[in-house]
């Protein structure tokens, strides 16, 4: 299934590649290139790119390419997901992704590449099981590791390999008892010139991190389940109890795991939470334009909307700005002519605004569209599509464990158009 794999930073470096079956020439790249070159961003790089003798899949996360090379047709949704699935690991295994640090562990990400896929087909992707084969790496490890010339492969095979829940190693213990869910929601929208939603959906996940004794068995119910549509399950989700009584029963997996992953795509269920007022105008004869635009909550249940950053990617006629903000810093790149307002915490009180003047290229004819404003934002314990966890039940063990759960909204892909 999967050949190869290609590691490739944004200065178009490759600086990793691990083979599977028979070795693919780095030649194979150069159709990824080309189409780096025709995108305007890393984002904008078509996910699959064919070529004559093989298919390219990639995702783009950290500022980083991972690039599947694939000979036969599969189905590109699971090589895609897999590809997530290694992103995850190794955030897991060395705290963050990123290229200094996949270089400085280098022999551990070949391990984990060697364990999470056999002849090209994925094995292990669980990151409980896969620490029970490779140990993740410590600073003590590493030393012994250098001294005597041993590895971190695990001298066992993982306790739960064989089991009929795989995902979950046996003879678990721990003093403390606890499991904390988080429902994280990422609102995309498209907002027009007047205020109108155009397009908005919710992209959420309810990420788990258990730490309970023994085999407990847990349920988890919520106030309307209704709302999730889409949804995709980890493997331990009994999916005949969600069907019948919209329930999650579940043996969790040990740590952190991602539970499910939902959509919420209907416009009637998707609030908006923050309006953006401007005005930004051009005039034909003048070399001076204006520049206005104050941000405000709105559909927040009374929550404070924070990390609040306002970008925007002025037109090539534009030289320079000259703008006050009300609060937070603000940035201008006449070479790039991207403008960048860090805003921080919205006060509804005393609502932020930036104003101030354009210098405009002397002679140029107005720009032919007036620029989009992109939005990056927070909220604290609030789901904006409303979904609530009612109970979490625990089953199969004595003991009491502590139980949390906290909401998050951020914003994914928010631009208003002026």
């Amino acid at each position: 299934m999967i050949h190869s794999l290609f590691l490739i930073n944004s200065s178009g470096d490759i600086f990793l590649e691990k083979h599977w079956k028979s070795v693919v020439s780095r030649s194979v790249c150069d159709y990824f290139f080309e189409a780096q070159e025709r995108a305007t961003e890393a984002e904008n790089v078509p996910p699959v790119i064919p070529t004559p003798h093989h298919y390219l899949l990639s995702v783009y996360r950290h500022k980083i390419f991972f690039v599947a090379v694939i000979q036969t047709e599969v189905p590109p949704l699971f090589v895609i997901e897999f590809l997530h699935r290694v992103v995850d690991t190794f955030q897991d295994y060395f705290g963050v992704c990123s290229e200094p640090v996949i270089k400085d562990n280098v022999v551990v990400v070949y391990e984990v590449l060697e364990e999470m896929l056999d002849n090209g087909f994925p094995l292990a992707t669980e990151s409980n099981i896969l620490k029970e084969l490779i140990k993740p790496p410590t600073i003590l490890r590493t030393v012994v590791n250098t001294i005597t010339g041993s590895t971190n492969v695990g001298d066992q095979l993982p306790t739960g390999q064989l089991s009929v829940v795989p995902w979950r190693r046996t003879g678990v213990k721990y003093t403390n008892n606890e499991a904390y869910f988080d429902v994280i929601e990422e609102i995309d929208a498209i907002i027009d010139k007047s205020g109108s939603t155009i397009t908005a959906e919710i992209q959420g996940v309810i990420d788990a991190c258990v730490k309970l004794t023994g085999m407990p068995d847990l349920t988890l119910s919520f106030m309307n389940p209704r709302l999730l549509d889409d949804v995709s399950f980890h493997p331990c989700v009994r999916f005949k109890r969600w069907e019948s009584e919209r329930i999650l029963s579940f043996i969790p997996p040990d740590g952190n795991f991602r539970l499910l992953s939902y959509h919420v795509s209907a416009q009637n269920l998707v609030a908006i939470p923050v309006y953006v007022k401007h005005s930004i105008s051009f005039r034909d004869s003048s070399s001076l334009g204006r520049f206005e635009i104050t941000v405000g909550p709105k559909q927040t249940m009374g929550k404070t909307i924070e990390g609040v950053i306002v970008t925007s990617q002025m037109p090539k006629g534009v030289l320079n700005m000259s703008l006050t903000p009300s609060q937070g810093t603000h940035t201008f790149d006449p070479v790039t002519k991207m403008l960048s307002w860090d805003v921080g915490k919205i006060n509804p009180q005393k609502l932020p605004s930036l104003k101030g003047t354009m210098s405009l290229q002397a002679g140029a004819s107005k720009p032919d569209e007036n620029p989009t404003i992109n939005l990056q934002f927070k909220i604290q314990q609030l789901a904006i599509s409303g979904l609530k966890v009612n109970r979490l039940d625990m089953y199969g063990e004595k003991y009491k464990p502590f139980k949390g759960i906290k909401y998050m909204t951020k914003a994914g892909k928010f631009q208003v158009r002026t």
